[in-house]
């Protein structure tokens, strides 16, 4: 069974990974530097994403670095995933579908000392990639439109360090740094008339933030848990290419000009959680985060940053009956999310509501495991300029644990 399980999930992960430049294609993507990335690890993906007060015990929950802390001693801990997408697209009386295969991340930890765990991890943090055509626009302060036809490609990376230290058998804190960088590609024309106005645009950024996480045990059953992501200003450059097309003739306002431009701002976001365990085999995780992207004082031109509130819920069941028989061992789990969304158009918030199912195949008696999970959810809503996307998404994670530094008994 191990052999089996290990050869699907290597053979579907590379072919997840081989895709990876396919990121989501969300119109939404066109603010900012992109829609923001779910990567989640281990089982998180089957439990709404829930999970802040989750231990790093038998898998690395990336959710609060704190949870490091927790690690088994002398057991090396890897994890990988990827993600199937199917997008339909509704605006008005229209509608397209459309295919994605992403890679989510790459990451591994290790127990500093029996009390403490570190962490690296790789993974997308937004994605810009969108493609509209002839998207008709009024004119501020006038009764005429223009026509806008957009196209952009690329997104952000985050580059983990974690580091989670507990204190005695109740307390555990932890800290991130996150490394962010990444580009993007922005070509836009705006038909005004008949006169035609062309930017070709590639921005680069780069910046560090923190992340601070606590869990408190309160008994061997109920743990708490908060998080604070620190508020920190992304430096961002551009090449800008400028062109305007009237009456047939091509005028070259600017070409590859670097300038600087307007930095991104990530927000103070705030999160608390808990895990309750019933009767050793059912479990349950309720997360609450706050995200404050109004203080960041950013809007954009076809809509406005707001605060984002998420909740998330999610249960685990283990039957254990006979853990010599396999799917005795075998774990379920359902969850559900729902966030207000950090964007408002037309004075439309773009919220997100989502369920999800999932199972989690062990490897042999050990920690390594196969999660698999299944995710319906809706973004947005079908008015005036709005688009509303309904996704089927199967995300699957391989967390592979290793026991390392244990002196040989029998030579």
């Amino acid at each position: 069974m191990k052999s089996k399980i290990v050869y699907l999930s290597g053979v579907i992960l590379i072919s997840l990974t081989s895709f990876s430049q396919s990121i989501s294609s969300s119109p939404y993507s066109l603010y900012g530097v992109g829609s923001l990335y779910d990567a989640d690890f281990g089982v998180l993906p089957s439990i709404g994403s829930s999970g802040m007060a989750l231990p790093s015990d038998t898998f690395i929950n990336n959710l609060n670095p704190a949870s490091l802390g927790s690690l088994p001693q002398n057991h090396f801990m890897f994890d990988v995933g990827g993600k199937a997408i199917s997008t339909t697209y509704q605006g008005g009386s229209r509608s397209e579908s459309r295919n994605n295969f992403q890679f989510s991340h790459i990451a591994f930890a290790f127990p500093v000392t029996k009390n403490s765990g570190f962490s690296v991890a790789l993974r997308p943090y937004s994605s810009a990639a969108f493609k509209i055509s002839n998207l008709k626009l009024p004119i501020d302060n006038s009764q005429d439109s223009y026509y806008l036809t957009a196209a952009g490609s690329g997104g952000l990376n985050n580059f983990d360090f974690s580091y989670g230290y507990r204190f005695g058998k109740k307390l555990s804190i932890g800290a991130s740094a996150s490394v962010l960088f990444g580009s993007t590609s922005d070509d836009r024309s705006f038909l005004i008339m008949n006169s035609i106005t062309s930017i070709q645009k590639k921005t680069n950024y780069s910046g560090v933030r923190a992340t601070l996480g606590a869990q408190y045990k309160i008994d061997s059953t109920l743990t708490v848990a908060t998080t604070f992501k620190v508020p920190t200003r992304i430096k961002a450059s551009k090449v800008q290419t400028v062109q305007t097309v009237a009456d047939n003739v091509v005028t070259t306002v600017e070409s590859n000009v670097a300038s600087d431009t307007d930095d991104y701002y990530m927000p103070l976001e705030m999160g608390i959680g808990i895990s309750k365990r019933f009767k050793n085999n059912l479990n349950m995780t309720l997360d609450y985060e706050k995200s404050l992207w109004d203080d960041t004082k950013q809007s954009e031109l076809y809509g406005n940053f707001v605060n984002q509130d998420r909740f998330a819920l999610g249960f685990t069941f283990s039957p254990k009956k006979n853990i010599r028989k396999y799917w005795d061992r075998v774990q379920y789990a359902a969850g559900a999310n729902f966030d207000t969304g950090y964007l408002e158009v037309d004075g439309k918030r773009v919220n997100n509501a989502a369920i999800s199912v999932g199972l989690t195949l062990p490897i042999e008696n050990t920690y390594s495991a196969l999660h698999i999970s299944y995710s319906y959810g809706q973004k947005g809503s079908v008015s005036d300029n709005l688009i509303k996307e309904n996704y089927h998404k199967i995300s699957l994670n391989l967390s592979l644990d290793g026991i390392w530094f244990i002196k040989r008994k029998i030579d």
